[in-house]
């Protein structure tokens, strides 16, 4: 029994000893692999970027930007790219486009604050429609801005069963044509009633409803028929292909029915749709929207996926849609934004796509110009701020825009409160 408790202890410091060589060995290795040219403390993670975030920060600073990184510590979003594990610092907007500073005016506010409502300008006056106040509350009536003066008057009711949003909405000088769009707040179903108004009486008149209901289609009158195109289906997100015209005649349909055209190539709501010179364009634009959450009693606005894009097409003699160059930037929420100025299309403000990170909905700033004989797009300014679906008017050399909804400030282009203020510019645009 001794000599086996002897042969243990003995089989015990062996084994002692074996583990200190052993550590021992490993200190020394660690040692050299430090002292190593092959190690770099100066190396991080930051050097390992995903092609995810490079992609999106080459968007979001393009070469001929002048704008900076913003430093982590100011940066709103610095959570977002800790959970990253990506230490470069993505600027929290999408970098404005380069463009010279506009002079603008503030001039009298709208009687109510608008977003998604509509605008027509007939001479010097501009007709405002509709709109949410809030996300609860929705407008059913027309204001009216007399540029000559300067001023508000003349507000008016709208019919009970015309929407009040995204609207579609033409003139041909006198009447103006108001088919489908959004009835109630919130994210509630379309409708497909049309209707007519004649601005010398404030009367309005019914006209045959759209063969199924739509979502903000453009809308342009065209050798003596009202077009309407695209626009989002009944859910609100899908976007439509479908085109319909109607032939109309001093405020009257005079047929029973709509009749099918060559679909459009992308559809969509919230697009510029632009008559001039026997040419109809529609512009930039965006396929999927809010839609109602399932099951809510208010249908309340759930999320959705939405694509902004700048395509641009053309309808001409041949009946058939033409591509033509893009715009500067996608831009959507347009629909009303538009102004003719000498020959020129000229787009204020609207929203592009998204931030890459935090996902949220990102505003324009810029006044874009879009030249008929040159089809050449540039950037003519910068807005006060950045807005969507603002409402533009041009009378005598200044360019107006009112309402819409305003971003959170000069660092933030995520949508913040609903506005009225009205803005004005001299703008004069070569031919």
């Amino acid at each position: 029994m001794v000599r086996q408790a002897g042969k243990q202890s003995s089989g015990t410091a062996r084994l002692v000893l074996l583990c200190v060589g052993l550590l021992g060995i490993g200190l020394v290795a660690d040692l050299f692999w430090a002292s190593s040219s092959r190690f770099d403390p100066s190396l991080s993670i930051s050097n390992n970027w995903s092609p995810r975030f490079s992609n999106a920060t080459a968007f979001l600073l393009p070469s001929n930007s002048n704008q900076s990184h913003e430093s982590p510590s100011n940066h709103k979003d610095a959570n977002v790219e800790e959970k990253s594990k990506d230490k470069r610092v993505l600027s929290a907007t999408y970098a404005d486009l380069p463009a010279p500073e506009l002079k603008w005016q503030k001039m009298a506010a709208a009687p109510v604050p608008r977003l998604d409502g509509a605008a027509i300008q007939i001479k010097n006056l501009l007709y405002v429609f509709a709109g949410y106040g809030t996300i609860d509350y929705v407008h059913s009536h027309v204001d009216i801005y007399n540029f000559t003066d300067n001023t508000w008057g003349g507000r008016f009711d709208m019919p009970k069963e015309m929407a009040h949003s995204h609207l579609g909405m033409v003139t041909d000088g006198r009447y103006i044509y108001v088919v489908t769009g959004q009835y109630g707040p919130q994210c509630r179903g379309p409708t497909a009633h049309t209707f007519v108004l004649d601005t010398e009486t404030k009367k309005w008149r019914d006209m045959p409803p759209l063969p199924v209901p739509r979502y903000a289609p453009a809308t342009q009158l065209w050798r003596g028929r009202l077009h309407v195109m695209g626009g989002s289906k009944e859910n609100r997100h899908t976007p439509g292909l479908e085109h319909w015209s109607l032939a109309v005649k001093e405020g009257k349909a005079i047929e029973k029915e709509w009749r099918s055209e060559i679909p459009i190539p992308r559809g969509g709501p919230h697009r510029a749709c632009v008559v001039f010179k026997d040419r109809l364009y529609v512009i930039g634009g965006q396929e999927g929207d809010f839609m109602a959450k399932p099951g809510s009693p208010i249908f309340k606005c759930s999320r959705r996926n939405e694509v902004v894009y700048s395509d641009v097409y053309m309808l001409d003699d041949e009946m058939k849609w033409k591509t033509l160059p893009p715009m500067p930037k996608p831009d959507s929420h347009i629909e009303f934004a538009w102004a003719i100025v000498n020959n020129s299309i000229v787009i204020v403000g609207g929203t592009t796509e998204k931030h890459p990170i935090t996902k949220k909905m990102v505003l324009v700033g810029e006044v874009f110009q879009f030249n008929l004989d040159t089809l050449k797009w540039s950037v003519i300014g910068k807005l006060p701020y950045r807005v969507k679906t603002t409402l533009v008017g041009y009378w005598q050399g200044w360019l107006y825009f009112t309402s819409g909804q305003r971003d959170k400030g000069p660092t933030d282009p995520a949508p913040r409160k609903v506005i009225g203020e009205m803005w004005r510019t001299k703008l004069q645009l070569n031919s």
